[in-house]
């Protein structure tokens, strides 16, 4: 396997594009318990242009019954991402002050569930500004959201064949 660097360009553009609007290309999953890491995954996808074929443990979507649950779920993105030892996009937990555009916040309950995957678009001024589905924004202040935990996962790089 060879590293490479996340192009965070690619990630940004793609949320710019699809935030206000689904991808034809993939099924929308607001009505299947949100659309948010579905988008968060293609805008990562977007910024590392590869899958991880593993079953079950990988991160991939190649149809609506043929993806992995890190494709869509928030906590199995978040394992994915902070655990992944093979091709793909690779991250990392990191603070708010680490945060660039591509990377993901996660949003959660106090309880510890965490239920919301917003990308990154910008940051200005201190102020993370986000892209999302299900509650379709773009360029929205993550301090505009009420949530009891957050989470940051700052994207480290891509690994290929």
């Amino acid at each position: 396997m060879r590293e490479r660097g996340y192009d965070r360009d690619a990630a940004g553009a793609y949320a710019r594009e699809w935030a206000m609007k689904r991808n034809p290309a993939y099924l929308n999953f607001d009505n299947l318990g949100g659309d948010c890491t579905n988008f968060a995954s293609q805008c990562l996808y977007a910024g590392s242009r590869i899958m991880n074929p593993k079953k079950i443990y990988g991160w991939y979507y190649y149809s609506s019954s043929n993806r992995t649950a890190s494709w869509t779920g928030v906590p199995y993105l978040y394992n994915f991402l902070t655990g992944n030892k093979g091709v793909g996009p690779y991250g990392a937990d990191a603070d708010a002050a680490a945060m660039e555009v591509g990377d993901l916040v996660q949003l959660g309950h106090a309880n510890g569930q965490f239920y919301h995957s917003p990308v990154v678009v910008a940051v200005e001024d201190g102020e993370i500004f986000v892209a999302a589905h299900t509650f379709d924004a773009y360029m929205r202040p993550l301090s505009s959201y009420v949530y009891d935990q957050v989470r940051f996962i700052h994207i480290l790089g891509v690994r290929d064949w």
